[in-house]
């Protein structure tokens, strides 16, 4: 699949790393086509590879009109997101 983990399908949770069970949660969360996605650090527990994939899963649910909300520290998200909002203690800032 497109995240990696068709190898894996036999495994249980306690088996799979940190990085794989992320992905398994980003699956279940796409798999039924949401139009509203929120996101709490999806990629924080994955390497480059990983990360991308998940990006490209998710950029392909916008081009579908499904909306998304990320809250993340992963710079790699920046230059795809169509808006970044800063925040600092809770405040929203304005971008530099």
């Amino acid at each position: 699949g497109a995240l990696g983990m068709a190898q894996y399908l036999h495994r249980r949770p306690g088996q799979l790393s940190t990085g794989q069970k992320q992905r398994v949660a980003i699956a279940r969360a796409l798999i039924n086509d949401p139009m509203l996605i929120l996101a709490d650090e999806p990629t924080a527990s994955l390497d480059r590879e990983a990360a991308h994939a998940v990006i490209d899963l998710v950029k392909a649910r916008v081009r579908q009109n499904a909306s998304v909300l990320m809250v993340t520290h992963d710079h790699r998200i920046f230059d795809v997101a169509d808006r970044v909002v800063h925040m600092v203690d809770g405040r929203i800032v304005p971008s530099e």
